[in-house]
């Protein structure tokens, strides 16, 4: 079958439209249609670390409709309307133990460019195509998807602000809700206001967390951080920034959550928690951040990563659906929305104003 799908050529390319050759949804695949999917900076960091000359299709935030299932899949029919997450195998003991997101074959599940078996789903101008990103590779108009990382939503739902509770918003959110575990008395300090921590600084808002601190460099971001939770704002360049999380938790924060990976800023998450306060981390970018042992061994600090927040798809995507309903989780807020062809634009505008862009078919 023919579908367009917006192309890489290397680190140093941008995106093509391009006609390519999807194949036929084997007996345990879903043949999805998208609707919509979100552009994540997942996406522009494996773009950069793939050799030149290769075709690829990234793209694993979609949601669409279901054209097509195989004979062996149950609980999904034609016509569905779907969220795509991550894929994991749901045997091995990290899935059983109910953590998916660290299931055991992850990294061959997600982003080994082919099916597990070694075939591609996407064939090119060029060949086959480096795809099955996250089990789906939705900059495309059509993705084939498996059981473990379709999830059924109700019909109505709005599939563009859907679409990045699959990654991105399943992020933040989960980071909150499954792993830093605030309650109403908690503070919670969010540093990067992109679109994973305004997720979590909604999340922490529809928990009831009476205090969340919003920090970036970015006024036009703290200012919508607000609108959409956060009760207090701080400048992440200033001098005296642990200072003042410290001041406005009363000797320090009980949780904090990094997105930026930024060393200094890693330190001064870990800096600013009080006495056995929790840090999660969920951004790759810093390799060493250098923390003081001693700060964290005399307070009883816990620092955790995590990664898709530690969340079962199937179980976090629809409560966050049902926040969004009842006015909990304004994720619509932060969105952007622009149109497939104008792929270009959105990932540029990611560099500006624009908190999460989505891409509409």
């Amino acid at each position: 079958m023919r579908t367009q799908a917006a192309v890489s050529h290397g680190p140093d390319s941008g995106f093509t439209i391009e006609d390519v050759e999807i194949s036929d949804p084997r007996p345990d695949e879903i043949l999805v249609r998208l609707t919509a999917t979100g552009v994540c900076h997942t996406d522009l960091a494996t773009k950069a670390v793939l050799p030149a000359g290769i075709p690829a299709v990234f793209g694993h935030e979609g949601a669409g409709v279901v054209e097509a299932t195989g004979a062996e899949v149950t609980g999904v029919q034609p016509g569905d309307r779907v969220v795509l997450s991550y894929r994991s195998c749901g045997i091995c003991a990290q899935c059983a133990g109910g953590h998916r997101s660290y299931c055991e074959r992850f990294e061959a599940l997600n982003a080994s460019g082919r099916r597990p078996d070694g075939s591609a789903i996407l064939t090119g101008q060029g060949g086959d195509a480096w795809s099955s990103f996250f089990g789906q590779s939705s900059f495309a108009r059509h993705a084939i998807a498996v059981r473990e990382n379709v999830v059924v939503v109700p019909e109505g739902t709005d599939l563009v602000t859907a679409a990045p509770m699959g990654c991105g918003f399943q992020t933040g959110a989960g980071s909150v809700v499954n792993v830093l575990c605030p309650d109403p008395d908690s503070s919670l300090v969010v540093f990067g206001t992109g679109g994973v921590g305004m997720a979590a600084i909604m999340a922490g808002a529809a928990l009831g967390v009476g205090t969340i601190i919003a920090v970036d460099l970015a006024k036009q971001r703290l200012d919508l951080a607000a609108q959409v939770g956060a009760t207090h704002t701080l400048d992440g360049a200033a001098e005296d920034i642990v200072g003042q999380i410290k001041d406005l938790t009363s000797g320090g924060a009980t949780h904090a959550f990094d997105t930026t990976g930024v060393p200094a800023v890693v330190r001064n998450a870990a800096l600013a928690l009080g006495t056995r306060g929790s840090l999660a981390l969920v951004a790759l970018g810093a390799g060493d951040v250098g923390f003081d042992v001693r700060d964290l061994i005399g307070f009883g600090k816990t620092v955790r990563g995590v990664i898709e927040g530690d969340a079962n798809p199937h179980e976090l995507i629809p409560l966050l659906l049902d926040w969004h309903a009842q006015g909990r989780f304004p994720a619509d807020r932060i969105i952007t929305a622009f149109p497939f062809e104008e792929i270009g634009q959105a990932v540029a505008a990611m560099k500006g104003d624009v908190v999460k862009p989505v891409l509409t078919f």
